[in-house]
């Protein structure tokens, strides 16, 4: 019996030991893979402004589908620590960052903890830089929880992110 995918977003728009946002997030999926999370399929490199502040560099984003055995709190910790290897630094919430690693969907499955992961990623449907890659490698994906096709949440989104986010 074939288990659900498992889905992680990535994000740069600052540069990391000397590697671009793009060869930062190659660097993070080959990282994952060296601790055992096996990257199944990986959308195009995609572009969107940076937010709040699109003053700062655009971001590079990209969804990836991978497989592993660990729980979902393990292969969050996992990805925060993937994180940390290239230098990422929690200070403030939504600002420029050298890797950002989230956990999308773990299997369609509802998780939550105390050290504050949920799951599915609470803000995913929201985000043009999410969805449009995501669909990129998952067509047919559906929202936990809501069931709603990515097409469908896709053009719920505001024309101005889907224009402003581009591979």
């Amino acid at each position: 019996m074939k288990t659900s995918p498992i889905y992680i977003a990535l994000g740069a728009n600052l540069p990391s030991a000397g590697l671009s946002p793009a060869q930062t997030l190659a660097r993070a999926l080959d990282a994952l893979a060296a601790r055992g999370i096996t990257v199944v399929a990986r959308s195009s490199d995609w572009h969107s402004p940076a937010w709040p502040d699109p003053s700062a560099p655009a971001y590079v984003n990209a969804v990836a589908e991978v497989a592993t055995r660990l729980a979902p709190r393990a292969l969050l910790d996992q990805l925060h620590a993937v994180e940390a290897e290239f230098g990422r630094v929690r200070h403030i919430r939504w600002e420029s960052r050298v890797l950002d690693l989230d956990l999308l969907d773990y299997r369609g499955e509802r998780c939550t903890d105390a050290g504050g992961m949920d799951v599915p990623h609470p803000r995913m449907t929201d985000r043009a830089f999410v969805l449009l890659p995501l669909a990129e490698i998952a067509p047919d994906w559906c929202a936990p929880g809501s069931g709603k096709l990515i097409g469908h949440l896709i053009d719920q989104l505001p024309p101005a992110d889907i224009a402003a986010t581009h591979r």
